[in-house]
């Protein structure tokens, strides 16, 4: 395992984590252990890209992006470090944007429908949509990578190239595309060899196997089981600091994608178990020490063909180091099916009742299905990619990008104001009607489908009209010279090269939005407590004054997330609605939308900017998150939660569904907690669920880590698709986990 001298220097290689440090901005970083006379610092590299761009202006967008890509891998600064087996960029914060990306990002605002532009500017400002152009949800295809290396990607883009042009298909925008491939790969292999002839220098104990390492991967593909990460790791820091294209898994299955290379290696002696355990805690520790706040993905298991599990011993030794290594990011996402081995289940289990460990569990049967609803074969979908947090796609094949964060508890919001918003003092929504000639709960509930039916729409035609610039923005060169289907069809992975070009529109706040609903149903049609003329002036005094009727709301058994029907009854329906509005829909792209329940941060951002809430929720506070119940709403405890969910037709959501659990750690203490664990996950699963995660929290636990944080720095908090630690946490954040925690005791 690494030592504890080189771990110290490893967690100063991006960034010092003794000084204050935003893990949204990881990128604007430096590090300690580079060689200053190995290359420019930032401002030099950014004056020299400035010279260039005046020489390339004229050149077709691949080859102008390759050329300055290539600048910034000639310049970097080198890190050969005697406590690190892995080596470094100096320059992470993508320099080469500054005269390519963002200049093209505006020129494409020109040809634009102004409309788009403000409506987009107008739903992010107002909470009702996130929105904006993604290129965050990255898998490379791996196994080309890791059997041709990245002269073999380069040399069979030049085959393809060959052969379009004696096919007579090989036209100016195809050249362009192959050019640029051409030009950034040999960029990335010459680096190596800079890399390479610099560790020669070195005389540390590590030097000579980095630079036979280096040498190998600069003259083709990896043999060994450290060649495959050092690939994996120099792959990672290319494409996500100098390309912008965020990679959002390590390996495709990261346990099989390196365990051709851990056996040969032990079967042929040239590494031991020890020596892979080893590199495994070098290797982890890098995406430790980045610090990226919504952590690095990478995926284990799977199931083959013929019914078996792709576990292998591997499996168990990653989450071995990890669990070692005492680490929360990167994190680990496991598929689950009835073949997964228990040693493995046991594993996950124990480091998550421990420590939170960062790590959900994705169940294959419903996921595999949801790909299948968007025309994947069940081959295709078997051997599905997990990129970022939970999200899916078909393996080397799919471009998917996240279009639009839809606030459903917004859309219900804008019934009462008429579409007006308060935030942005414009008509943001569309006018359905004064609420005081709505005189039935029908008349309400049509109202907040068409507000909802809206955001949804207009997201569409916002993202319809920015993704005809996504490969006019940002070549995906370094990407696409993976992807076979691209290079045969001559075009960008990200300009429609690949097999599925999809969009993933997301449903955010819904349980909010079911609460509430329902909470009009029951208090004001129902049982004509309050009138909505009378509600809409509650809400808009925050609920100051009315206590008691706020408290009257809470208790209400019909919430979302309890077992009841009433409001699984709506919840379904809404669910369905939709998802129904959204899959299959084209986009501007020639594939089509998905829809995905998942929330990331919209649930804090979206749920600042949303006023006051009809099931109780004050303005400002958090929303629901991914398919959850309203944080302290699930008091029926974990089964009543999870069979509330999967009513939803997880299998719907073609990009990804997810339910977060909390539990007491007495119901999963002791023998007996690893079958409690499993009980759940595995109803979860037969029900048709996708994927789930937990935190084990006890409400004592909580409020003392609030009140004395210096005695919980390594607490960590499952937040949504990623772990982070409470105390980098803000107190209303804090306090909705609290409040969930309360209704477990």
């Amino acid at each position: 395992m690494i030592t504890e001298t080189d771990r110290f220097y490893i967690e100063r290689k991006y960034h010092d984590p003794d000084k204050e440090f935003n893990a949204f901005s990881r990128m604007a970083y430096h590090g300690i252990g580079y060689i200053e006379e190995s290359g420019l610092d930032d401002a030099e590299i950014l004056k020299g890209l400035e010279e260039l761009s005046s020489k390339t202006e004229q050149l077709p967008h691949p080859i102008a992006r390759a050329m300055a890509i290539k600048y910034v891998l000639e310049n970097e600064r080198l890190y050969i470090n005697e406590h690190d087996y892995f080596v470094g960029l100096y320059s992470l914060n993508r320099l080469a944007n500054i005269t390519t990306f963002k200049k093209w990002e505006n020129e494409s605002k020109a040809y634009r429908a102004p409309e788009t532009l403000e409506r987009a500017d107008d739903f992010n400002r107002s909470g009702a949509v996130m929105i904006w152009t993604d290129y965050d949800h990255v898998v490379p295809d791996w196994k080309s990578l890791l059997e041709l290396g990245f002269s073999g990607i380069r040399e069979r883009a030049r085959e393809y190239q060959k052969l379009h042009k004696k096919n007579g298909t090989l036209n100016d925008e195809m050249s362009a595309f192959f050019d640029g491939i051409e030009i950034e790969y040999t960029a990335i292999i010459e680096f190596i060899d800079r890399m390479h002839r610099e560790a020669l220098k070195q005389t540390f104990e590590k030097s000579s196997k980095i630079a036979e390492c280096l040498k190998n991967l600069r003259d083709g593909a990896p043999v060994t089981f450290y060649e495959a990460l050092q690939l994996i790791y120099i792959y990672f820091i290319i494409s996500e600091s100098i390309d912008s294209y965020q990679v959002r898994s390590l390996g495709n299955g990261l346990d099989h994608t390196l365990y051709g290379f851990y056996k040969n290696d032990i079967e042929s002696g040239i590494y031991t178990k020890e020596d892979i355990r080893n590199y495994l805690s070098y290797f982890l520790m890098q995406w430790s020490a980045i610090g990226n706040y919504w952590g690095q993905p990478f995926y284990m298991g799977g199931t083959n063909l013929e019914g078996s599990t792709k576990y292998n011993e591997l499996s168990y030794m990653i989450l071995d180091v990890y669990d070692k290594l005492e680490i929360y990011n990167p994190k680990i996402q496991l598929k689950i099916n009835t073949n997964t081995p228990d040693h493995i289940l046991n594993k996950a289990f124990d480091m998550v009742r421990r420590k939170n460990a960062s790590i959900v569990f994705c169940c294959e049967p419903a996921m595999i299905k949801a790909i299948m609803g968007y025309g994947a074969t069940y081959e295709e979908a078997l051997n599905y990619d997990i990129r970022g947090c939970y999200e899916t796609g078909v393996r080397a094949n799919e471009v998917s990008s996240t279009s639009g964060y839809v606030n459903a508890a917004k859309a219900l919001e804008f019934v009462f104001t008429n579409g007006f918003d308060a935030v942005t003092n414009k008509q943001v929504g569309i006018k359905t009607g004064e609420i005081s000639e709505m005189k039935t709960f029908e008349d309400f509930y049509f109202a907040f489908l068409k507000q909802w039916e809206y955001l949804i729409e207009q997201s569409m035609k916002i993202t319809n009209d920015a993704e005809r610039f996504l490969a006019f923005v940002n070549p995906s060169s370094m990407y696409s010279a993976t992807i076979e289907t691209s290079l045969k069809n001559g075009r960008d992975g990200y300009g429609g090269g690949v097999k599925f070009n999809n969009n993933a529109m997301l449903n955010c706040g819904f349980a909010s939005a079911v609460d509430s609903l329902l909470t009009v149903k029951e208090f004001v049609f129902d049982k004509k407590e309050i009138t909505l003329a009378e509600l809409s002036e509650v809400l808009r005094n925050n609920w100051e004054g009315y206590e008691i009727l706020r408290a009257k709301v809470k208790k209400s058994p019909h919430k979302y997330g309890n077992n009841d029907m009433v409001a699984d009854t709506y919840a379904s329906a809404m669910s369905s609605y939709f998802a129904n509005k959204v899959n299959n829909v084209p986009n501007s792209r020639g594939g089509v939308y998905k829809a995905i329940f998942h929330s990331a941060r919209a649930f804090v951002i979206q749920g600042e900017k949303t006023g006051a809430l009809p099931d109780g929720r004050l303005a400002g506070e958090e929303l629901s998150k991914n398919a959850s119940a309203v944080p302290g709403m699930d008091k029926k405890g974990v089964t009543a939660l999870v069979e509330s969910a999967t009513k939803l037709i997880p299998s719907d959501y073609h990009e990804s569904f997810n339910v977060d659990v909390m539990l007491h750690p007495s119901t999963v203490d002791g023998e007996n907690g690893y079958n409690v664990f499993k009980g759940i996950l595995m109803t979860y699963l037969k029900k048709g669920g996708q994927s789930i995660q937990f935190n084990i929290f006890n409400i004592e636990t909580l409020r003392d880590a609030q009140k004395n944080p210096e005695k919980y720095k390594n607490l960590q908090v499952r937040v949504c698709g990623w772990n982070t630690l409470w105390n980098n946490m803000s107190k209303k954040e804090q306090d909705a986990y609290i409040l969930r925690a309360e209704n477990i005791q």
